[in-house]
């Protein structure tokens, strides 16, 4: 049998590895600490090679962050498409509960890039992440008007819920320390997530 020559990789492919290479060392030492060559290198192709998929450091860093709030954005429609508040809630912080465990790097750029003052992503941020939230907001608000939930502060509860389930991805290593593990494993986030949409849902329960 004549051996089948493996499909060459495609623009997006290329692109795909170099995206997650970033992700890993933007998370890990900063925009300013990351070094082109090594996130060329880890997506096994020169520096040179690099450019020619993204023009700049900053071009690359915005795509990573691009890909991590669309990833984000996706997770976040489980509530403002649920009939049931409880089933709604219970799906939307169990899917952020999953990102979180997915794609941990991600997570971390994106908190680097909050705790920087988010000077790179700030206009991205109010015009993508803003009207979801609101999306968001305007169906708790129509539940709690029906009774079917208590009237709460809904906007520092989605607050609450993304610091909760990010805190996940972000402080894991510290967790796994501290529950004298190598790194948390499926069963602490699943875990949390059911103590964290306890917790959620007592609170939301008709007075």
């Amino acid at each position: 049998m004549t051996p089948t020559t493996p499909p060459r990789p495609t623009r997006d492919d290329r692109e795909a590895l170099i995206v997650d290479s970033a992700t890993q060392h933007f998370a890990l030492q900063g925009f300013e600490g990351a070094s082109l060559d090594r996130i060329a290198e880890g997506a096994g192709m020169s520096r040179h090679r690099l450019f020619y998929y993204f023009p700049s450091k900053e071009a690359l860093y915005l795509r990573v962050l691009d890909d991590i709030v669309s990833q984000w954005l996706d997770n976040m429609v489980a509530l403002s498409a649920a009939d049931d508040p409880q089933q709604g809630l219970r799906t939307y912080i169990e899917a952020k509960m999953r990102h979180s465990m997915e794609h941990p790097y991600g997570s971390r750029v994106y908190a680097r890039e909050l705790l920087s003052g988010a000077s790179r992503y700030r206009e991205v941020i109010v015009e993508r992440v803003g009207p979801v939230l609101q999306h968001d907001l305007a169906t708790l608000q129509k539940w709690a008007a029906q009774g079917r939930i208590a009237a709460v502060d809904f906007t520092h509860l989605m607050f609450v819920l993304w610091s909760a389930t990010q805190a996940y991805a972000d402080a894991a290593p510290q967790y796994a320390l501290l529950l004298g593990k190598p790194a948390l494993e499926a069963a602490d986030f699943d875990a949390a997530a059911a103590l964290i949409t306890q917790m959620v849902l007592e609170l939301l329960q008709p007075r």
